[in-house]
């Protein structure tokens, strides 16, 4: 892959308390913590020079033998922008203020199944799409062509009256929250991690889970003993 970038730092937001699945960030995850996944996989990455991990749980990070090296940076979270109720765009902010770059891409703990191959195939759909000033920014999104209704039960993306193949509607992109990547520009323009010209990336679906409650934290388990099980004939 060509480096369209010469300064690419990701962003690993990470906070101590989760709302529905506590302590999810430093739980057991089949052989190692959760954070440590996606943390691993980004290291594995040349092109990216920098993990920035901005975080109420420096202390907790280092029970679990995680400290800062020369591609770990550990930023405390200021006071003001801890709390369940704080924009990720707030945090983000501050960590584009302290850290430059020129290109952020940013995901989270919670986005284990992630894989190497879809980051470093999205940072050159990106890399392409910005040195042809097509695109400001990026942002992977899950693929949904189905039929969809309101709450009250009238349809969204289809006609009642007339049913056609599901394969044969509309697609629509839903944002799954799994990866990001902007400038610095785009952000300052947005103050946020979308700028004003974005494109979709579409991540498989399997690593495209994102763990926000037991039931998902169920589902990304079983699907990671899938994937880590020898195959067999």
């Amino acid at each position: 892959m060509s480096k369209a970038f010469d300064n690419i730092v990701a962003l690993l937001p990470m906070k101590a308390n989760s709302e529905r699945v506590k302590g999810k960030n430093f739980r057991e995850f089949l052989d190692k913590p959760l954070f440590r996944w996606v943390l691993d996989t980004l290291l594995e990455i040349p092109e990216i020079s920098l993990v920035v991990i901005n975080t109420d749980a420096r202390h907790i990070l280092a029970e679990n033998g995680l400290v800062e090296t020369g591609r770990v940076m550990i930023r405390d979270r200021k006071p003001e922008i801890c709390g369940d109720f704080i924009s990720m765009n707030k945090v983000l902010a501050d960590d584009v203020a302290c850290v430059k770059a020129d290109a952020y891409l940013m995901t989270h703990t919670t986005n284990p199944l992630l894989s190497a191959k879809t980051i470093r195939a999205a940072l050159a759909q990106f890399g392409q799409a910005h040195r042809s000033a097509s695109a400001d920014s990026l942002f992977t999104v899950d693929k949904v062509q189905t039929r969809l209704y309101r709450a009250d039960g009238s349809a969204v993306n289809h006609d009642m009256n007339n049913l056609i193949r599901t394969q044969d509607l509309e697609p629509w992109f839903e944002e799954n929250s799994n990866l990001y990547l902007f400038t610095p520009e785009s952000f300052a323009a947005t103050n946020a991690r979308i700028g004003r010209k974005p494109i979709m990336y579409e991540s498989p679906r399997f690593e495209s889970i994102d763990i926000d409650d037991q039931e998902d934290w169920d589902f990304a388990l079983n699907v990671a003993r899938y994937i880590a099980e020898p195959k067999r004939i």
